[in-house]
């Protein structure tokens, strides 16, 4: 990695939604997913236009935002995309710094640096624009010791469903349009200082039927991973192209969130009612002889259906939701990592024959 990092990030800050009804959205991810109330902005606390709920599980904080009234920029995201993620926000030391050295590479400015304040102290934001409509927020908050940020109050509800043990947000995928991927790769590296990290082709990613290919940059520290997905040609209808057909447009296609115990945040999960993937059983027939040695007993993977690869650095379980909305737009992945560094590139086949047969039930293949 590069010795001059000028944009340092010290990891992922928060996630924010934009969503149709954020009341509930919130009352979902604490029922599904065991997310933790943190923080409320909205009439309450003197907002006309909107209202956020924060959640946090682990190191994952999510904001689900939604308008209270119609002509409001949240309005018209939501109508257009449906529930999707607006701003992937990164924890800096200097949001100042951040949002210069980034614009003056050519990122456009959705947010100059602004302080906020209140009684526990102050956070810096800055923002620039990324794919579609998508931003990233630089959030410095060493000189704030509140629940959340300014602006919100402490959000303490009665009800609390237990954690599932998430912990951190491992990366966030991004499928962008028709020959953008390199765009997208390229103002990573030149705009933020990234580096890739791997590259998949439609050789690697592709199944009888549809394809796609996919670059993964991440910064310095490598706590920050951006795969970049975009549409290959193939003789159906790839994901790919159902995300952007779905969300018009770019976006953030899914949340991968790691655990140190799969099966049991997968057992958890489903018993609260997230919906993943069905992977076929011929899959376990064969996945020992490409992964090896296991520490997993593999009848317990198979009932549960989590994916199995291994690169040159040990190996990882992962296993993916279905969309958590009506459109076939965002979804989570719950991913455990045993050494491995990579993305479960054996996996691709197997995952989008499964995404395929659900593509077909739709009518969308």
């Amino acid at each position: 990695m590069s010795n001059t990092d000028f944009l340092p990030i010290k990891g992922t800050d928060y996630v924010e939604f934009y969503v149709g009804n954020a009341k509930q959205a919130a009352h979902y991810y604490q029922t599904a997913f065991g997310f933790q109330p943190l923080a409320y902005a909205g009439l309450e606390t003197g907002l006309k236009d909107r209202a956020s709920y924060a959640l946090r599980q682990g190191k994952i904080t999510f904001v689900f935002t939604t308008a209270l009234i119609p002509e409001s920029p949240i309005a018209e995201h939501q109508k257009t995309h449906g529930d999707g993620i607006k701003t992937i926000a990164l924890w800096v030391d200097d949001a100042t710094k951040a949002w210069k050295e980034t614009t003056s590479r050519g990122a456009r400015s959705c947010m100059e640096p602004k302080k906020i304040i209140d009684e526990y102290g102050e956070i810096i934001l800055s923002g620039i624009h990324i794919y579609g409509e998508t931003v990233h927020v630089f959030v410095e908050r060493k000189n704030y010791f509140g629940a959340f940020m300014p602006g919100f109050r402490k959000w303490e509800p009665e009800y609390r469903p237990a954690e599932t043990g998430l912990k951190y947000v491992d990366h966030i995928v991004g499928n962008v349009g028709w020959g953008e991927m390199n765009k997208w790769v390229n103002f990573y590296g030149k705009v933020m200082g990234f580096e890739q990290l791997v590259s998949f082709d439609d050789k690697d990613i592709s199944t009888e039927y549809t394809a796609l290919m996919s670059k993964v940059m991440a910064n310095d520290n490598m706590r920050i991973k951006f795969p970049i997905n975009e549409p290959a040609e193939g003789r159906k209808k790839s994901q790919i192209e159902e995300y952007i057909e779905f969300y018009r447009g770019a976006g953030a296609q899914h949340v991968a969130m790691a655990t140190d115990n799969i099966v049991e945040t997968i057992q958890q999960l489903k018993a609260r009612g997230v919906e993943f993937l069905h992977v076929p059983d011929t899959y376990y027939d064969t996945v020992i002889d490409r992964v090896k040695e296991i520490e997993e007993d593999l009848e317990t993977l198979k009932k549960l259906r989590i994916l199995i690869d291994r690169d040159e650095d040990g190996y990882l379980l992962q296993l993916f939701t279905k969309p958590v909305e009506d459109r076939p737009t965002v979804f989570f992945e719950i991913i455990q990592r045993k050494g491995a560094k990579s993305f479960g590139k054996g996996n691709f086949k197997a995952l989008f024959e499964a995404i395929e047969l659900e593509q077909a039930s739709r009518g969308t293949l």
